[in-house]
């Protein structure tokens, strides 16, 4: 088989594709014949209905999240999504990095021989027939906001038949959110989200999954009435007199790439135009980068960690 790569995306796909689809509620059906099951029918996020013969044994999974998901629910992958946080990976160490949603190695994922691919919706729609062309099943999913998070976990318990498994483990997430709002205070804190790569730099609105957190956390997003891109609708475009006019108290900063790079780079846009002096995060130094595994991408089971972290940035000083 010749070896094949799908070109690297643009650097604002990388980082939105991993988020940004449409909704959808996943349904499944096991038919059974007997006492054994014949085969397990899934509705994924885009719509698809996508029919397994049993559950898989070789998952392939494109992202971080999903594959968080999987091992959660006492699965396990053969194909992961290359990582350079090795530290973090013990778990999923035996499973062969094939690449990510935006670049994979069809070759290798091949080499594996698949049941089935988790990939994103839509960044992988195109790909579906790659995928089957390979002898695999296509599952698409996507990760705007806790509550598709959750349906991820259903999802993908129908899947692998834990469903008792996957109930357990959403009501454990609804238990901490619900724990969390308790606990926060009324007094929501103006803030502004920037997702980004150095030189291209955009808001991110309520309807992403960052956006989604900022609220479950007690943050009022000043960019909720901003219009959304055409091609990323969790996204807008940053418009600085609005935003010195709404006066964030924090900026926070979301990147798949240098943490480092990204900020230096924002801080010398801002400097460039002095309105940006006049805002409060600025003038307070509250402009922080917000880590890469918990909010760069789907976090999967850490969903909730990503709400504390915000949470405690916003309510330190109460």
């Amino acid at each position: 088989m010749r070896q094949r790569f799908i070109s690297p995306a643009l650097a604002i796909t990388f980082l939105l594709g991993a988020c940004s689809s449409e909704d959808a509620n996943s349904k499944s059906k096991t038919e059974k014949t007997g006492d054994s099951t014949s085969s397990i029918t899934l509705t994924d996020f885009a719509g698809r209905e996508v029919s397994i013969e049993k559950v898989p044994e070789r998952i392939v999974s494109l992202s971080g999240g999903d594959m968080d998901i999987i091992y959660a629910l006492g699965g396990e992958v053969a194909g992961r999504p290359t990582s350079s946080h090795e530290e973090n990976d013990a778990p999923y160490k035996d499973a062969i990095q094939i690449g990510s949603t935006h670049q994979f190695n069809l070759e290798k994922i091949a080499s594996l021989k698949p049941d089935v691919i988790i990939g994103n919706n839509p960044m992988n729609t195109k790909d579906v027939e790659n995928f089957e062309s390979i002898g695999a099943e296509a599952l698409l999913t996507s990760a705007n906001s806790v509550d598709e998070i959750k349906k991820q976990i259903t999802l993908y318990g129908d899947m692998l038949q834990k469903q008792e498994e996957a109930e357990k483990l959403t009501e454990e997430i609804d238990a901490d959110i619900k724990k969390m709002s308790a606990g926060s205070t009324e007094n929501e804190k103006r803030a502004l989200l920037v997702y980004g790569a150095p030189g291209t730099y955009m808001a991110a609105l309520p309807n992403s999954l960052s956006g989604n957190l900022l609220e479950l956390a007690g943050g009022e997003n000043i960019a909720s009435d901003y219009p959304a891109l055409e091609q990323y609708p969790q996204y807008a475009q940053l418009n600085t007199e609005r935003i010195v006019e709404a006066n964030p108290e924090y900026v926070f900063l979301l990147t798949h790439g240098n943490p480092k790079e990204v900020k230096a780079g924002f801080l010398k846009e801002m400097s460039e135009n002095p309105a940006w002096n006049n805002v409060a995060a600025v003038k307070n130094d509250k402009v922080e980068i917000l880590p890469a595994d918990l909010f760069g991408t789907n976090p999967g089971t850490r969903i909730t960690e990503a709400i504390s972290y915000l949470d405690n940035i916003l309510n330190a000083e109460e």
